[in-house]
């Protein structure tokens, strides 16, 4: 029988901060600029299929910066082997970035989002509103041969209301901004949990969305 696919919520702080160092080696031992064997899970619980993105940020004068982003929707080989390869994907693959230079290393902080599975909004607008909670939920749409995911923190990041980041995975995916008034189309969320190295090599955190989101808009619990 197939192993169930891991949810995000069974992860432990260790498991996370094992699967950041676990995307840093995966690139430094790319280079060749590692003497270290591949680091060993602390649990067995890893090996079950999983899906996940690394987001590699530069890192300076305490400001990140996107330099590269890539991962799996969907749970299709172990979650140790999915945070390898989409950590070499997101060094030297994204299309929007010339691969990452080994130089780089010093100065870019490694992030590893587990992924849940998908659950499909309901088709009206004012449903979708109520369905997407923002410092929780991610986003995934859908329209014929048109996809885009924007991960729970990008509208943190950026401080959107669920109108804007709606509006702006329509547009990741390549479609018009009100694409998701359109009942034909697809729109799912999923949750995630995340960790990064707070600096290059650094300790690792979790972060916790929803209180970003509250000091990004001010301390208003919208």
């Amino acid at each position: 029988m197939a192993e169930n696919p891991i949810d995000p919520e069974e992860l432990t702080f260790e498991e996370g901060e094992y699967l950041v160092r676990l995307a840093r080696w995966s690139v430094e031992n790319y280079f060749n600029l590692t003497s270290s064997e591949e680091p060993q899970a602390p649990s067995e619980r890893l090996r079950r299929p999983g899906a996940a993105f690394v987001t590699i940020e530069t890192f300076r004068g305490g400001e990140r910066s996107l330099r590269g982003c890539i991962g799996y929707i969907k749970p299709v080989k172990p979650l140790v082997e999915t945070v390898k390869d989409v950590a070499l994907q997101a060094a030297l693959n994204d299309p929007r970035f010339p691969p990452l230079q080994p130089e780089e290393l010093d100065v870019v902080t490694f992030e590893v989002s587990v992924l849940s599975d998908m659950e499909k909004a309901p088709s009206d607008r004012n449903g979708r509103r109520e369905f997407v909670k923002i410092g929780r939920d991610g986003l995934f749409i859908v329209y014929g041969p048109f996809s885009g995911l924007l991960l729970p923190q990008v509208p943190v990041e950026y401080g959107w209301s669920v109108d804007e980041f709606l509006s702006e995975t329509c547009v990741k995916a390549g479609l018009p901004w009100d694409c998701w008034f359109n009942p034909r189309v697809e729109v799912y969320r999923f949750r995630a949990k995340i960790w990064r190295e707070t600096r290059p090599r650094g300790p690792v955190e979790e972060r916790d969305l929803r209180r970003e989101w509250v000091e990004r808009r001010g301390g208003l619990n919208t």
